[in-house]
């Protein structure tokens, strides 16, 4: 059996790209992954399809209720097909895992089906459609991470369901109840109240996304409010009972006790490593105490020839996180030099509307490392393109040092964030200044130039 230069194990954000680069520095590769479709969670049963629910749903919402203001007259109360909707999920899924799956091809890259498990020594043992062993000189463990069950609310598929089942939906539930008012249960949330449900958000801590600072978040809760998500903050879940088809959850807010009734109840309460059947032992690969892989600041795990990138290890729990930390890998296994990422840096974005996203240290983060900081915002509705939008909502935050001028982090709530945020992440990785966002010209008129404006 001849060794190969990479064997990569999960075909997500993480695999495929580290597989693409690698093979482009010409080493031989081989992706093992036990879906028939690549792309991993992101692509088949997380980023993709909510993006694509979130824009089919916020399309309806805006016929519902911008239509006439803009002077458009429609013949009849806009409706959605849900199995139409899902329909185009499912197609915009399929072009994208064809199109990996061709660039694969194209790079000669040795794609293989099946569960894989490590054997010790640089072998990787393969039970699927492709049952066999591989021998590599290094081995990337990308295998992602899986939704977070609480104890006493076990995943059933029906009543009790994670996002991927939230993602598929074959009707629109009557009430809908979200544990957990992070990205995850926010844009779902989003996407079935657009459609019609009755959707109740429960969240442990005192406030909604909760990497965000106080005054985004707030801000963030209000605008999804006016849209008919209720919120319930500071809100222990205690106990749950499935009856007929229903669920009833019990919780506890200030020493009272809360129960709601709900057709389906979705977990959204964080992600956590999928290390599950990789026998990680028979490598020498161990973890910490939050059952991440362990590595060095090169993405080296303890085991020689060892690899672990994405949802695996350390750092936030991001596709693109694990896209740089994929590149990271392939360049050092090919012999180049390749700098660690600075987390801070990496952007975070919750996709509702209007979206959050954020880079960099927040105010909370930068005052707690004893930083002084300055503060600039500001609001979308004085902008021109945001008014000629009916995009008024938000506004974008600049942060500061107070003594240097350099910028320490920017968060957007707004239209458009998630776009406008790069802007920020370009900035921050140069060690630039909130006057350099300010000296810039932006066009006019457009979004970026709140951004612009706050930066003054």
């Amino acid at each position: 059996m001849s060794t190969i230069d990479i064997a990569i194990i999960g075909a997500g954000p993480g695999g495929y790209v580290c597989a693409l680069r690698a093979a482009k520095l010409g080493l031989s590769v081989a992706l093992v992954d036990e879906r028939t479709s690549l792309g991993g969670t992101c692509l088949n049963i997380g980023c993709i399809p909510s993006k694509t629910l979130l824009h089919s749903s916020e399309l309806l919402s805006e016929m519902q209720n911008d239509a006439a203001s803009n002077g458009i007259a429609l013949a009849g109360v806009p409706t959605m097909d849900i199995p139409l909707m899902m329909q185009r999920k499912l197609g915009v899924v399929a072009k994208l895992a064809g199109g990996i799956a061709l660039l694969c091809k194209q790079a000669k890259v040795t794609v293989l089906q099946g569960r894989a498990t490590l054997l010790g020594e640089g072998k990787v043992g393969i039970e699927g459609r492709d049952t066999g062993e591989i021998s590599a000189k290094n081995i990337v463990l990308a295998t992602g991470s899986v939704p977070v069950e609480l104890p006493f609310m076990k995943f059933d598929g029906q009543s009790i369901v994670s996002s991927t089942e939230a993602l598929a939906f074959d009707k629109v539930p009557g009430k809908l109840l979200v544990i957990g008012a992070g990205a995850i249960g926010l844009e779902l949330g989003s996407v079935w109240a657009r459609l019609g449900s009755e959707v109740t958000v429960l969240e442990f801590l005192p406030q909604i996304a909760p990497t965000f600072d106080a005054d985004i978040s707030r801000h963030l809760q209000r605008s999804l409010a006016r849209q008919g998500l209720i919120f319930h903050l500071e809100t222990k879940v205690t106990g749950c009972e499935v009856k007929d088809g229903r669920a009833v959850v019990t919780a506890e807010k200030g020493g009272q006790g809360l129960s709601f009734e709900a057709d389906k109840v979705l977990v959204a309460v964080g992600r956590r490593p999928n290390t599950a059947g990789l026998n990680l032992e028979a490598a020498g690969v161990t973890l910490d105490a939050k059952g991440r892989v362990e590595t060095d600041a090169g993405l080296r795990t303890k085991a020689a020839g060892v690899w672990a990138i994405g949802d695996l290890v350390a750092g936030p729990m991001l596709a693109h996180k694990a896209e740089a930390e994929a590149h990271l890998v392939a360049e050092r296994i090919a012999g180049h030099k390749a700098l660690p990422l600075d987390h801070d840096n990496i952007p975070g974005v919750v996709y509702t509307s209007p979206e959050a996203a954020s880079a960099g240290l927040t105010e909370k983060m930068a005052k707690e490392r004893g930083l002084e900081v300055k503060v600039g915002k500001s609001f979308y509705a004085a902008n021109g393109r945001a008014l000629a939008s009916d995009a008024a909502d938000g506004y974008a935050k600049v942060i500061s040092d107070k003594a240097t001028d350099r910028l320490l982090g920017v968060q957007i709530v707004g239209a458009s964030a998630s776009e406008l945020i790069a802007e920020a992440v370009a900035h921050l990785e140069y060690g630039g200044s909130a006057e350099d966002i300010a000296l810039c010209v932006h066009a006019h008129p457009t979004l970026s130039e709140v951004l612009k404006a706050a930066a003054q």
